[in-house]
């Protein structure tokens, strides 16, 4: 029996092997169907239709990670309201360089999205963004007078020329009837709001993208998980494992990327690149608490940001949302940081531990030492009942009851961590980040916000770093289907206003007299 047993097993494994030398060739592989892979993924279809591409994704579909509904909070990040997007320098000034950055890179999505819109590869628009005002709300004198300033900066900006400031209650009851219905006013405060802000479903747009995707014969292969990628002499020998048989394949590129969300630290650690070396990660979820109680829901038409507390990390900053999810308006209120050592909601328990390399122990040990209170506060937050959630979500709306809230888990992030030179080694950096080989055979997209907004300019990004040669051939069809490229929108305030234009009417963006009644009421 054993015999018989242990000859099988031989036998299973020597074919295995054998099956895995049967190397499959294609000239892009993508990994992870999520949001940027989708979107790399189009573009390439539309710059070079006759590449072959094949992607691989581990779930039974695409978008189920961090590009779900569920697992982000569908801003379009554009720094309408992120108050962690502008600082206050030394000397009292507003530094605006990152809102500026995050709101042009957010143009050149809408701007693809549009392009995508107008030729039908994309239809119905209102099922992955529709148009909401987005609002910074600030208690307490001195945060008043940072969001004055920075107001102040802003409106003169083209970019941002339609931001209102009122520190007045009652328009502040009009603009958000339900976080001041029963407010006691103990300090001053005030808002800014901007109508022309945006809720993006990024779930339904990356399932959108993938059936496109895939009626243009790009290979998608769902169940499927990558094990390994190793360089060859023109590419990359990638071996992957069909999640419900077990077999392994090994897939020729000459170029992969690597878009699996928080699960790209691993494989960008197998490529063995120099420029992997010294990078680890952190991982955070999030939770939300979410109200489907529609009395409750019909109160409030907007995503209103308010201002990190003193001590805590930008990823903390508490938010009351409008979501549109499967045609249903709710109301979410979060983040509630969490602690996993999984870098994806489906990852395991050991993902942290196995981050941990020869190559990263002194960087990731060196974060641990500074980042002491993060620690602490994500202990704190893990800690919490949920009564003392709602006391934190009462800051906002005074009167919100338990029994109207539900609590949900929201995706892992995995912030990146890195030596920098402005903070040494082990810095742990709050944002996207992109890495690349330096023969521009592979790249690995890591981090977090603003992430899916800005997906369209980091692929582009991505093509140039990895694809100098063919730029300029692609430039014309780049500039149709983003006008802007290559140019600042905010030096150049009338092609600014043309864009707007195009894309408000493309997405069905332009505020109707309903959505003004939401608006303000």
């Amino acid at each position: 029996m054993w015999k018989h047993f242990h000859s099988n097993k031989i036998y299973l494994y020597k074919e295995e092997v054998c099956m895995s030398n049967k190397r499959e060739s294609t000239d892009v592989i993508l990994i992870g169907a999520g949001i940027m892979s989708a979107t790399l993924g189009t573009l390439l279809k539309e710059l070079v239709p006759d590449w072959n591409i094949t992607v691989f994704e581990k779930l039974e579909k695409a978008g189920e990670e961090s590009s779900h509904e569920l697992n982000n909070a569908g801003t379009g990040h554009a720094a309408l309201c992120e108050l962690n997007y502008t600082t206050e320098k030394p000397d009292g000034t507003i530094d605006d360089t990152k809102a500026n950055n995050v709101n042009e890179q957010f143009q050149v999505s809408l701007q693809f999205w549009s392009y995508l819109v107008r030729k039908g590869l994309l239809t119905q628009p209102e099922k992955f963004i529709q148009p909401l005002p987005h609002i910074s709300l600030v208690e307490g004198k001195r945060n008043v007078e940072f969001l004055k300033k920075r107001y102040e900066v802003m409106k003169n900006n083209p970019l941002f020329e339609d931001m209102e400031f009122t520190d007045n209650p009652a328009v502040l009851a009009e603009w958000l009837p339900l976080i001041m219905n029963d407010r006691v006013l103990e300090d001053e405060i005030a808002a800014t709001k901007i109508n022309a802000g945006t809720d993006v479903n990024f779930g339904a747009l990356t399932r959108k993208l993938f059936e496109h995707l895939g009626e243009e014969d790009v290979n998608i292969q769902y169940n499927h998980q990558v094990e390994d990628l190793k360089r060859k002499k023109k590419g990359w020998e990638v071996k992957v494992r069909d999640v419900k048989t077990g077999k392994v394949k090994s897939h020729f590129a000459k170029f992969v990327f690597i878009g699996g969300g928080g699960g790209s630290l691993h494989l960008l650690q197998k490529t063995g690149i120099p420029e992997s070396k010294h990078v680890g990660g952190f991982p955070v979820s999030g939770i939300f608490m979410v109200c489907n109680n529609p009395e409750i829901v019909e109160q409030h038409h907007a995503k209103v940001y308010g201002k990190a507390k003193v001590g805590a990390p930008p990823m903390s900053v508490p938010h009351l949302d409008t979501r549109y999810i499967n045609n249903e308006k709710s109301l979410l209120f979060g983040p509630y940081a969490g602690f996993s050592p999984k870098f994806l909601k489906t990852g395991s328990n050991m993902d942290l531990i196995n981050s941990v390399k020869p190559s990263n122990v002194f960087t990731m040990l060196a974060a641990g030492a500074k980042e002491l209170p993060l620690t602490k506060y994500l202990v704190t937050q893990v800690l919490q009942s949920k009564e003392q959630r709602m006391k934190e979500l009462r800051e906002f709306i005074p009167n919100a009851k338990s029994e109207d809230w539900d609590l949900i888990v929201a995706g892992q992030r995995v912030q990146v961590i890195k030596d920098t030179e402005l903070g040494g080694k082990g810095t742990l950096q709050f944002g996207t980040e992109v890495i690349t080989g330096a023969d521009g055979s592979v790249a690995a997209l890591l981090g977090a916000s603003p992430g899916a907004s800005t997906a369209v300019q980091v692929m582009l990004d991505i093509l140039n770093r990895c694809f100098p040669e063919k730029m300029d051939e692609w430039e014309p069809k780049i500039k149709q289907m983003v006008p802007s490229h290559g140019m600042r929108l905010k030096d150049n305030p009338e092609i600014l206003q043309d864009v707007k234009a195009v894309t408000a009417e493309t997405l069905k963006l332009n505020v109707t007299e309903e959505n003004k009644e939401l608006a303000y009421h």
